[in-house]
């Protein structure tokens, strides 16, 4: 059966001070196959592949590439590399300060970091075979999050690999974007490439993939050819227990009780940033959950940055509950009760050499001054409380945050603006690159919050996930606000002809 195994993993077993994070995993990846490997954040998806490509040392098992009856000893990335295992991680790794090109060769034996002109033309003939807009002499960090991992992918394709990893390559792609990810997955299938996909939109799933591992608490639940597991039923193998419809999570209530009349808690009136987007009216009432949506680029981050402080304003008016305020900074926001959770955690959110603990209370001890510390038993009733309440899956509160799964990470921030007690809180993209599970809860919480009377601003690259969540949508399309739309409105026709079509 396994004949044409390019990669077989056998009992693998990994530990970390009170969490098991694997235990006798076995995991078989085939020469010309697209394999998913699926399952809630903690599952052990990242933890089998740091594994896999030397990142972490294994507790236990063996892994056997090819046709080798000897177990492959892959003690470093560089290992795993020389072996033909290159791997694009959710999170981009790649060093921003430097080109395209530096980037897509450094840390390769093959040639010299220095020889400048073979590197520029080399890369120059990748990002024009993979049609990626970018330049090789370009600084990396100038490009968008999209670009960065397409990038990552062609220094990672560009190595000759047979075991190709992709660790939710799309979360930052447009339906372009992924398309042509698609076709490259495609053609290297037809080389003989056995490429690892581990994404959490289903849909993707199913239109790439040819068979699906499931892992579920460390533990593997199965593996599936993709035409004999239907979609429902992989939702329930990595949940483990049946799951309820996601269509209804939100009900006409909610949408009923809130008062379009009232004075709004925020307001702004020609909101204008330093950013590229136009100047933008909005406002947000009391208990109401809504949206900014639009195409990857379309200028929906960059409006909620603006509202935050988090980007310069340069012109623009703001009312909160009707009284004129400054906003020049997010400590001006945060003291006027606006939180904001952004879009890239890694970058923007986490401190991840701090605990769970010091991260939860970081935005609460910002507002109340360092000079005026939080006791360690404060801190820890603050932590404890947040983590029982939103299912934080951590050995102790004291466990550093990088080391939690991308989901709880996600959770952790949630929690530290939680404690804040905002007004009006905004989630860009909450639920990206997390598991199912973790999304409905995160979705439920946010309607929770609303019928409590808190306004939330919701943006994710999932219409589906909008339109179940958000009572109210701002359509935006080139940095432009083209449409505003509720009630029956809410469907994703409507939605994608104003974003191609402009005014509604």
């Amino acid at each position: 059966m396994d004949q044409n195994a390019i990669l077989k993993m056998r009992g693998i077993c990994k530990y970390f001070p009170g969490v098991r994070a694997l235990e006798g995993v076995d995991f078989t990846l085939r020469s010309g196959e697209i394999h998913a490997l699926m399952g809630e954040n903690g599952a052990g998806k990242s933890t089998l592949i740091k594994v896999l490509t030397g990142v972490y040392p294994k507790d236990g098992g063996e892994i056997f590439l090819g046709e080798a009856t000897n177990p492959a000893h892959i003690r470093s990335p560089q290992d795993a590399q020389n072996l033909g295992i290159s791997t694009v991680y959710q999170e981009i790794t790649l060093c921003p300060n430097l080109t395209v090109a530096e980037n897509m060769f450094i840390g390769r034996s093959s040639k010299p970091l220095t020889n400048w002109k073979y590197m520029n033309a080399k890369a120059t003939e990748i990002l024009q075979k993979l049609d990626i807009p970018a330049k090789a002499k370009q600084q990396l960090g100038s490009c968008s999050i999209a670009v960065q991992q397409m990038i990552a992918i062609a220094r990672a394709v560009d190595m000759e690999c047979k075991v190709l990893i992709l660790d939710e390559p799309t979360s930052s792609l447009d339906e372009q974007e992924v398309a042509k990810l698609f076709t490259l997955m495609r053609n290297l299938k037809e080389k003989g490439v056995g490429i690892i996909f581990v994404t959490h939109f289903l849909e993707q799933v199913y239109e790439v993939c040819d068979r699906i591992t499931v892992l579920r608490d460390g533990q593997l639940v199965g593996e599936y050819v993709i035409e004999d597991l239907p979609r429902v039923q992989l939702v329930s193998k990595m949940l483990g227990k049946d799951f309820d419809d996601m269509a209804e999570i939100k009900s006409e209530e909610d949408t009923n009780r809130i008062d379009y009349n009232s004075t709004p808690v925020y307001e702004a009136k020609a909101l204008t940033g330093t950013t590229g987007i136009k100047p933008f009216d909005f406002a947000i009432h009391e208990g109401e959950v809504n949206g900014f949506t639009g195409l990857l680029g379309s200028g929906r981050s960059e409006c909620v940055r603006a509202i935050y402080g988090a980007d310069r304003v340069i012109d623009g008016t703001v009312r909160i509950n009707g009284e004129n305020v400054r906003i020049r900074k997010p400590l001006d926001a945060m003291r006027n009760g606006i939180c904001y959770l952004p879009e890239d955690r890694k970058r923007d959110g986490i401190v991840g050499d701090l605990s769970v603990r010091d991260n939860i209370i970081l935005a609460l001890q910002v507002m109340k001054g360092f000079f005026r510390p939080f006791s360690r038993a404060q801190a820890e009733a603050f932590a404890d409380e947040y983590i029982k309440l939103l299912n934080i899956k951590t050995a102790s509160s004291n466990t550093p945050i990088k080391s939690l799964s991308g989901g709880n990470q996600q959770k952790v921030i949630l929690a530290r603006w939680l404690l804040a007690n905002p007004v009006y809180l905004i989630l860009d993209e909450p639920t990206r690159g997390i598991d199912i599970g973790t999304k409905v809860e995160i979705q439920k919480l946010v309607l929770k919050l609303a019928a409590e009377g808190k306004s939330v601003t919701f943006i994710s690259s999932e219409l589906d996930e909008m339109i179940r969540t958000c009572s109210r949508l701002i359509v935006m399309r080139d940095g432009k606000v083209v449409g505003e739309l509720k009630g029956s409105e809410l469907n994703q026709n409507t939605i994608m002809e104003t974003i191609a079509g402009g005014e509604s």
